[in-house]
């Protein structure tokens, strides 16, 4: 895909990977928009990048979706590429009773009903631009359960079946549809984890590489992008999963009691 003249959208651009992508995809010569919950991070990262567009929204919500792609498409007529990046990480310990049963799905609704419901409304412009594209970003997580956090890992893993299933039904018409399957990097997504017994930050991977490998993975067409461990993870995943499943367990396990 030639990532220059487009014109994008990404949610969750202000911080971590979509930041990281807002400022390369800029840097390449296209026109982006990002969206986020936090109006005082939208104007900051308005300063920080130059010529980006911001708009406040909520990607769990879908009244705010559909004032999104009102907004979005009447502004940027030309918008081609929608990049589902928005995204939460909670650490839950399934014993604790005083999670209600609306804040136990809270992730569901922004990792997995969110880019649903993004490509839901987006859809039919997409499909009347010449090329286009959409990207959902996925974890490695989506290829291990990661028991320390089981409903994240739950959408992960979601997303990247709804995306190939996304792909099939869109493999006649001109839009394509990738996956960025994400490692662990050293992201504000992370930083909770630092402390975390069994967390190895040193195996995180630095925001600046990983969006590097995914840049240039949209440019060859690589439909599904797995940078860093996020390669070993997926053979892992076939060839020992069980063994995999050992190691993720231990992260964070005396919170699971």
């Amino acid at each position: 895909m030639l990532l220059k003249n487009n014109t994008i959208l990404i949610t969750g651009g202000t911080s971590g990977l979509g930041y990281e992508l807002a400022r390369r995809l800029l840097e390449l010569g296209n026109t982006v928009i990002i969206t986020g919950r936090n109006q005082t991070r939208l104007d900051e990262t308005r300063k920080a990048l130059p010529g980006i567009h911001t708009i406040q929204s909520d990607v769990s919500d879908p009244e705010q979706i559909e004032r999104l792609h009102r907004q979005v498409t009447n502004q940027f007529p030309k918008l081609n590429m929608l990049i589902n990046n928005a995204g939460e990480m909670r650490q839950i310990n399934l014993h604790d009773a005083t999670i209600d049963l609306y804040n136990i799905t809270r992730e569901v609704e922004i990792n997995l009903m969110g880019p649903i419901r993004m490509v839901q409304a987006f859809l039919p412009h997409l499909k009347q631009q010449q090329h286009a594209a959409i990207v959902n970003v996925t974890s490695g997580i989506a290829l291990v359960p990661f028991p320390v956090s089981p409903v994240y890992g739950a959408t992960k893993s979601g997303l990247r079946s709804y995306t190939k299933s996304l792909r099939v039904q869109l493999k006649h018409t001109g839009i394509k549809v990738f996956e960025l399957v994400a490692p662990g990097a050293k992201t504000p997504l992370n930083d909770k984890f630092a402390q975390v017994d069994g967390f190895n930050e040193n195996a995180m991977m630095d925001p600046v590489k990983l969006i590097d490998v995914a840049i240039k993975g949209l440019q060859q067409d690589k439909y599904e992008i797995l940078p860093g461990l996020a390669k070993a993870i997926k053979f892992m995943s076939r060839l020992a999963p069980e063994f995999l499943l050992g190691q993720t367990s231990k992260v964070g396990a005396n919170l699971m009691k």
